[in-house]
């Protein structure tokens, strides 16, 4: 067995995702079970020392290559899987998020690999990797197995800790010859989503916004209404939110998110699933705006509004005003 292969992905600045350092950790831990190697793949201008940094997450090898663009999926998997076949991993790992997903999926498709998405732990039995993977509204775990190698495991958004081990990798380049198809796009530009510095934890008014909010454009009256309370205040979003790419991964409350206990959290266009609930029951007050009479969100919401938060949004924002003066 040759070990457990990890994507790191990182800003322009060289700055890696909170989630690939998690799953870095993650494959280290799990590769010392197997008696086995964790390695990287990491793609653009990385210097060696960040390339070398990484080592201290429990990797032992760095694949660099310096000429494949970040950010885009099908060159990516080009690297990957030419590392993957020359290296003979038997696994390959990747932290939450759209990317990772997009990725993993075309190195399945590619390798012809079973694959396992939304997993919440990895476990080793019988010198296998077992991936938990949350089923029926996560409210069942299946245990995944694989029948032939590789097999490609994609992590949810938080699923994975990070955990700091010392050491240093040995970083080696790689050439690719990428594929036609995987030279299609070009990558313009690359920016920050709105809200990712937010501290929702330490929020004392929260806005919760849902899959009933429409689209990412929907969040816009979300902040109006949480700007109107002013103060520490914030907006948050579900997890379907967030895996649907209309909010940034560091605003996301639940089972796999964070968890949160404002004096205030307004639900809107929440349906109220148990994942969710388990990040912000413990709030003081919970009130919620949805269409649906029956949506969960009302069962344990201190005062529930059934309606259209598309006209109940706007008229509080201007009342909340209206009263502060």
């Amino acid at each position: 067995m040759a070990g457990i292969l990890v994507y790191a992905l990182h800003d322009d600045e060289g700055n890696f995702n909170k989630n690939s350092l998690g799953a870095l950790s993650e494959a280290g831990k799990l590769a010392g079970e197997l008696g086995t190697e964790a390695a990287a793949v990491i793609v653009g201008d990385v210097s060696d020392d960040g390339a070398q940094a990484l080592g201290n997450y429990g990797v032992s090898k760095v694949y660099r290559a310096k000429d494949v663009p970040e950010g885009l999926a099908q060159p990516i998997v080009d690297v990957m899987a030419k590392v993957i076949s020359e290296n003979d991993f038997s696994y390959a790992l990747f932290g939450g998020g759209l990317l990772g997903f997009e990725i993993g999926a075309g190195l399945t498709a590619r390798l012809g690999a079973g694959v396992t998405m939304e997993v919440t732990k990895v476990k080793v039995d019988s010198g296998k990797l077992v991936a938990e993977r949350p089923i029926l509204q996560d409210s069942q775990i299946a245990d995944v197995g694989y029948v032939s190698e590789p097999g490609i495991i994609i992590g949810r958004l938080n699923a994975f800790d990070i955990e700091e081990t010392g050491g240093s990798a040995e970083v080696v380049d790689v050439d690719v010859e990428l594929s036609e198809w995987s030279t299609k796009a070009e990558m313009i530009t690359r920016g920050e989503q709105r809200g990712a510095d937010v501290d929702i934890e330490a929020a004392d008014v929260l806005i919760g916004g849902g899959r009933g909010l429409g689209s990412a454009e929907g969040f816009d009256g979300a902040e109006a209404l949480a700007a109107a309370f002013g103060g520490n205040s914030a907006v948050a979003a579900t997890r379907a939110v967030v895996d649907a790419g209309w909010y940034p991964y560091a605003a996301q409350i639940g089972q796999t998110g964070k968890t949160v206990a404002p004096k205030l959290y307004l639900a809107v266009g929440v349906s109220g699933a148990i994942q969710h609930k388990v990040g912000m029951q413990n709030s003081e007050a919970i009130v919620a705006i949805n269409k649906d009479a029956n949506a969960p969100i009302f069962e344990f919401s201190d005062l529930g509004i059934v309606g259209d938060l598309n006209k109940i949004m706007p008229k509080l924002t201007e009342a909340i005003k209206a009263k502060k003066g």
